[in-house]
């Protein structure tokens, strides 16, 4: 249809009616177009190449903001328009040969309103034409209620609805214009007016040529300058009302048809027929290419997010080169790059946490032998045939025992239990200690002196001090002080007794038990060297060693209480207690003391169960003569030997880190002995935290030799040198 040779002969006559109309006076115009208001009747015009390229750059720029609804509307309005085209087509050849002559002085004037009215005919003709279909009615009642219901469509997509019905009036105007000037310059105008009016009604049942031309293009429509343009109002979302797919336009082609049927230069482009409502059928024209349809039919693209490229690629595309290889050594580097900061980072911590770490606490360290041993065979001591015996120098080494240690009846000898944990838990401070009132059971025992025990005489409300109750228990021997010394200190004898027992322990005295404070019954039994232990601990109390050094004391009643031990003060004997019974035998636990290489030593032993002597047959006589042989033997061979000289270097102080300093004895250590012992060295810091900085010369600690306790021989030590502070290198590189 579209390539028929008299369709396009009929668009050249209906361009030179067009131009023959234009030469109007311009006050004509107005009236023209209110003429037009009421006859709504189609025309076609042709303008100038200016004016036909303006409205040809408006079209394509409409075509792409075109909504689904008025492209199906207008391919609907293609097909009906085809069978009017010959009808419209011999309306504007007899115009123009009525008009032709009659304007050519006033075209040029005319042809920018004739341009316009082209434009706005083409539009007219597309949106008038589906009025005239068997439902007039159903696509404007859907423009209406597309424009109440989608809120959110785009301002542009309804100012296109409204530019093609404004369009449509304006086209009118313009054409109804052109009849009306035609009228006024002759006769021939008011039949051009008659012809205008029938090719109005032919418009009414069939389209216009310029609505039949336009099937042969894509869509375009003419430009608009209605209001509703530019309304500011107007910017809602669109939201789609109908599936995507029946709504998705025709795309924009990319090409323009070639061929007989193609516009002439500078003329308007037409508008694409539409397409048929429901068909579902995009119409292109001949010779024209459409593209496919848009992705999501709203006129626009959607793009997903890229991942993430890894940080050797975006480098490289951001410096417009590719990523190099990968190779085990380009990976290793890599790695080495990337961890190489976090290890330093770690060092660091480490560093500092090592560097502000407390430091650990100096010790002190011997280096020189820790054993002495000294010359000669080691002396053979007369050592008792019967019972038991052990001795010891206190502080040095022991001499041995004799007989089998099996606990045995001790006697009186438990009494320097009871005097050790009264003098412990009643310490005195000065003077005599405090008042003791005597009980009646202490004046009732007293009496038992008649039966065989040692007593001393008290009466009931008499206050003796707590020394002279010492006394008299560990001079006088009395058992009735001891007992009362008990209930005072513990309430009762029973818990007193359960007092002993438990300190016997602490001393690790294995083998002894007591069952009275007095040791009066056969019950309460020990070993010689358990009472070795307890003397020696006992005899660190001043007053203890005080009291059973006195040979006598005076008591409160003024009567002088002898010492039972015969032997104080003489050849150096400095007690300790005596004990005998009948089933105990002669028991005796000794000291005595010697200077020895300008110190004191003391000589601890104990006999048990000793024979009564020959000479006077009594049992404490046999006690004292085995007890005193054994101190006199040992006083006999105690010697002393120079061990260390002044200025030897004995030991170190090691700071914890690695670092030493040494230090030397202030004096020659002189160990006491006899031939054959062997005595220990250790360094003590006697009670004293080592310094981490200190001066050549300052005393740290003490060398002692002999059995490793505070009785053995000591002398200070110093620094030879000066004691600095660890390096920052050493607590660098400390572990633990």
């Amino acid at each position: 249809m579209n390539g028929e040779p008299g369709a396009s002969e009929e668009r050249d006559s209906a361009s030179d009616a067009s131009d023959a109309s234009a030469s109007e006076e311009a006050g004509s115009v107005p009236q023209a177009r209110r003429t037009a208001d009421s006859e709504q009747v189609p025309s076609t015009a042709a303008a100038s190449d200016e004016s036909e390229a303006k409205g040809a750059i408006e079209a394509e720029a409409d075509t792409e903001t075109e909504s689904a609804t008025e492209t199906e509307a207008d391919g609907k309005a293609g097909t009906e328009a085809e069978d009017g085209a010959g009808a419209k087509s011999e309306a504007q050849a007899q115009a123009k040969s009525g008009a032709k002559s009659d304007v050519e002085d006033d075209g040029e004037a005319a042809a920018g309103a004739a341009s316009k009215a082209s434009a706005e005919s083409s539009a007219a003709s597309s949106a008038s034409a589906p009025s005239t279909s068997a439902e007039p009615g159903r696509e404007q009642e859907q423009d209406r209620k597309l424009d109440q219901k989608q809120d959110q469509e785009p301002s542009q997509n309804k100012s296109d609805r409204k530019q093609g019905q404004g369009n449509q009036s304006q086209g009118n105007q313009g054409q109804d214009s052109q009849g009306q000037g035609n009228q006024g310059q002759d006769s021939q105008g008011q039949g051009n007016q008659g012809q205008d009016s029938q090719a109005q009604d032919n418009s009414e049942d069939k389209p216009g040529p310029s609505s039949a031309a336009s099937s042969s293009h894509t869509t375009s429509p003419a430009p608009s300058t209605s209001p509703a343009l530019t309304d500011p109002e107007r910017t809602s979302k669109f939201v789609a009302l109908k599936d995507v797919e029946e709504r998705r336009p025709a795309a924009r082609p990319t090409a323009r048809p070639a061929g007989p049927n193609a516009p002439a230069a500078g003329a308007l482009p037409p508008t694409a027929s539409p397409q048929a409502p429901g068909s579902g059928t995009t119409p292109a024209a001949h010779g024209t290419t459409t593209p496919g349809p848009d992705p999501d039919g709203l006129g626009r693209t959607r793009q997903q997010p890229l991942p993430p490229l890894p940080p050797l690629d975006l480098l490289a595309e951001l410096t417009n080169t590719p990523p190099p290889p990968q190779t085990p050594l380009r990976t290793v580097l890599r790695r080495v790059k990337i961890w190489s900061p976090l290890v330093l980072l770690l060092v660091i911590v480490f560093a500092v946490a090592q560097a502000v770490r407390p430091l650990p606490e100096p010790t002190l360290s011997l280096t020189a032998d820790e054993r002495f041993v000294f010359d000669g065979e080691k002396p053979s001591m007369p050592w008792p045939s019967e019972g038991q015996a052990a001795m010891e120098v206190e502080g040095v080494g022991s001499f041995g025992m004799s007989g089998e240690q099996k606990p045995a009846p001790i006697a009186s000898v438990a009494k320097v239990m009871t005097a050790y944990i009264i003098l412990r838990d009643h310490p005195i401070k000065q003077g005599d200690g405090p008042m003791i009132t005597m009980d009646k059971q202490a004046e009732e025992d007293a009496a038992k002196s008649a039966e065989g025990e040692s007593t001393v005489e008290v009466r009931e409300g008499q206050k003796i001090s707590e020394k002279e109750a010492i006394q008299a228990v560990m001079l006088a021997s009395a058992n009735n002080v001891a007992r009362r010394l008990a209930r005072w200190d513990a309430d009762t004898e029973k818990a007193f007794v359960e007092k002993m027992n438990a300190t016997a322990k602490q001393l690790g005295m294995t083998n002894t038990h007591y069952t009275d404070p007095s040791g009066l019954t056969a019950s309460t039994v020990s070993t010689a060297a358990d009472q070795v232990k307890l003397g020696k601990k006992a005899m660190e109390n001043p007053l203890f060693r005080e009291v059973v050094s006195q040979s006598s004391y005076v008591d409160v009643n003024g009567t002088e209480q002898k010492n039972w031990n015969r032997l104080v003060p003489v050849d150096g004997v400095m007690g300790i207690k005596t004990g005998t019974t009948t089933k105990a035998g002669g028991n005796l636990l000794f000291a005595a003391t010697k200077e020895v290489g300008g110190t004191r030593q003391t000589i601890i032993g104990a006999v048990l169960s000793q024979p009564a002597a020959a000479r006077d047959d009594s049992i404490l006589t046999g006690a004292l003569d085995a007890g005193n042989a054994l101190m006199q033997a040992a006083r006999g061979v105690l010697e002393a030997k120079t061990v260390v000289r002044k200025g030897d270097v004995v030991g170190t102080v090691d700071d914890g880190l690695g670092g030493t300093t040494p230090v030397v004895a202030t004096k020659d250590v002189t160990a006491v002995g006899w031939p054959g012992l062997t005595v220990e060295l250790k360094l003590a810091d006697n009670g004293k935290s080592l310094p981490h900085q200190a001066e050549a010369g300052t005393e740290v600690g003490v060398l002692r030799v002999g059995d490793g306790t505070a009785s053995a021989v000591e002398v200070p030590v110093a620094l030879k040198e000066n004691l600095s502070e660890p390096g920052f290198a050493d607590k660098l590189t400390r572990v633990g």
